[in-house]
């Protein structure tokens, strides 16, 4: 019943907020408001984002043409690139019938960078749309002149348009290259596929963010459907044209990978792309309309009727917040490393022509299957990195959204607050490196009949853990000191990448290979282990560790 005023001319409304109706040409009311609200928090990652994303592939454009410098080498890698596990981890056996550089960077980048701006489109509708409901603040502003639609719009045009953007900027960066195969038309095509699969899981977000009532639920959901589409792109693509090509037809990363940039530039893979996303973007849209706000489809499982005695305790309760990010962090390492273990058995004859590759691993001075998983242990590293950036910067979500203010009002101290999180952090990524380097040796002795890299590879995997022990201390000295930059704690793993997957290739001066805490871990199980190196990492680390706990013990806490 509304409120009335009584005067002479009788009843009249009272004043109150502007009404909104409820249907389709006012559901997208404020839509610009809330896209220059989202651009202005996002002002820093965003471009950070695009900047990375476009310089890494442009990066692998100019290291193609300083390692491969004539016809001879491209033919060495694509002599070695047909076996079925090389094709499962790179792509489809099209881009080696012309094997330039421009088929070369298709081949080897689309489906790894590619992963990445999908990753971007995910995080960004979910920071926009769910997470605003989770914290209450999109319930807040649709109580004034804000239509229903008006969040998930803003969410999808920021998203598609960082997408476009790393098509836009990789296109033009690729552009000025000039060798065999770069061509404008290819560079466009190539910044296109980038584009389309962004758009694609821009789409995939909009649904999830309607099933579930949480952000972390809504992300993972998206990112396993995205695991999803890379596991059925490698399948399709192991066999050169065999039976199972028809799996890649069913996966966005196989259609980005066969736009055959450079080659083809076939834009039919970008208008299935197109319309797919169209058709999830409108589906969010038609979700969004059977539920409530802050509601997921999805309804919650009931919970125990009383707490375990585990889930009483600061560790116990940090570990339940945690675990659907350390299990998908370790389903996603697991898989990795059994495909770079697929190919170990085909090493020696993929590299024996290959002088580029045969002096990185010759520097290493082990054998070469030994030296190659060295070597491609790094990148698996620094995903775990990523793993304890996330894990750690958990803390600091709590702490904004406010609810650990609720537990630090109890008994609960402070350092025993962020201590749980952090052990978390160090133990959690402590185990999925190993596991993760379990299953490469697993599946490699399988390929190579040797045994005892079982054992090797797993001790591979541990000896990072001083690594990611100093990436989880630079972040809590981050969330310590300075917690509106703790994402600054991002330039660990993404810095590690850059430096240890293009290090090499790229020839960085010594001083600035030395600040990359991953490259000063031995290279097992070519070299032979370094005490000296990882005591070091572990000092550093706990340095950090203590001096994060003690800036958080002396700062207010920060709920913005």
């Amino acid at each position: 019943m509304s409120a009335t005023s009584t005067t002479s001319g009788g009843d009249v409304p009272a004043p109150g907020p502007p009404a909104v109706r409820r249907d389709g040409r006012t559901g997208l009311v404020g839509t610009g408001a809330l896209v220059r609200f989202a651009l202005r928090r996002d002002r820093v990652r965003l471009p950070a984002w695009l900047l990375a994303l476009t310089l890494s592939t442009y990066a692998m454009a100019v290291a193609l043409v300083d390692s491969f410098p004539d016809e001879a080498a491209r033919e060495a890698v694509r002599a070695s690139s047909t076996s079925p596990a090389t094709l499962a981890l790179n792509g489809p056996a099209h881009y080696l019938d012309d094997y330039h550089y421009g088929a070369m960077l298709g081949h080897q980048a689309i489906g790894f960078v590619g992963l990445f701006v999908a990753l971007l489109c995910v995080l960004t509708v979910v920071r926009h749309t769910r997470a605003e409901e989770e914290t209450g603040r999109a319930e807040l502003l649709r109580a004034t002149a804000v239509g229903r639609h008006a969040h998930l719009t803003a969410a999808v045009l920021v998203a598609a348009g960082a997408a476009l953007g790393v098509g836009i900027l990789t296109g033009l960066a690729l552009s000025s290259l000039d060798a065999t195969g770069y061509t404008p038309a290819g560079a466009l095509a190539f910044g296109a596929a980038y584009a389309g699969l962004g758009l694609v899981f821009t789409g995939v977000a909009a649904v999830t963010t309607q099933i579930s009532a949480h952000a972390r639920a809504a992300s993972g959901t998206a990112l396993a459907v995205l695991g999803a589409a890379y596991a059925l792109r490698a399948a399709g693509d192991s066999t050169a044209g065999g039976s199972t090509d028809w799996l890649s037809w069913l996966s966005p990363v196989g259609w980005a990978q066969r736009t055959y940039p450079y080659l083809d530039n076939d834009v039919g893979p970008l208008l299935l792309c197109l319309g797919t996303a169209g058709v999830l973007t409108a589906g969010g849209f038609v979700l969004s309309l059977r539920r409530d706000v802050g509601a997921g489809l999805r309804a919650s499982r009931p919970g125990r009727r009383e707490a375990t005695a585990w889930l009483t305790r600061p560790v116990g309760f940090a570990l339940r917040l945690h675990r659907g990010l350390l299990y998908g962090f370790t389903a996603a390492v697991v898989v990795l490393g059994a495909m770079y273990g697929s190919v170990l058995g085909d090493v020696e004859s993929m590299l024996q022509d290959i002088d580029v590759m045969q002096d990185a691993l010759g520097d290493l001075g082990g054998g070469v299957v030994e030296s190659f998983a060295a070597l491609v242990m790094v990148p698996q590293a620094t995903i775990v990195g990523v793993y304890a950036v996330l894990a750690t910067l958990r803390a600091r979500a709590e702490e904004s959204s406010g609810r650990a203010e609720h537990l630090l009002a109890t008994a609960l101290s402070r350092r025993s607050w962020l201590g749980s999180h952090i052990a978390v952090a160090l133990v959690g990524s402590t185990a999925v490196s190993t596991v993760g380097g379990l299953a490469f040796g697993t599946v490699g002795a399988v390929a190579t009949g040797d045994g005892s890299l079982v054992l090797d590879m797993a001790l591979a995997g541990l000896a990072y853990a001083p690594a990611l022990w100093v990436t989880v201390g630079v972040a809590v000295m981050l969330v310590g000191w300075a917690p509106r930059a703790a994402g600054l704690a991002w330039a660990v793993p993404v810095g590690a990448f850059l430096l240890g997957y293009l290090g090499a290739l790229m020839r960085f001066p010594t001083w600035v290979l030395r600040l990359d805490p991953f490259g000063h871990v031995p290279r097992l199980p070519a070299e032979a282990m370094q005490w000296t190196p990882l005591l070091v990492l572990t000092a550093l680390a706990a340095v950090l560790v203590r001096v994060g706990l003690a800036g958080f013990r002396r700062r207010d806490l920060d709920t913005r």
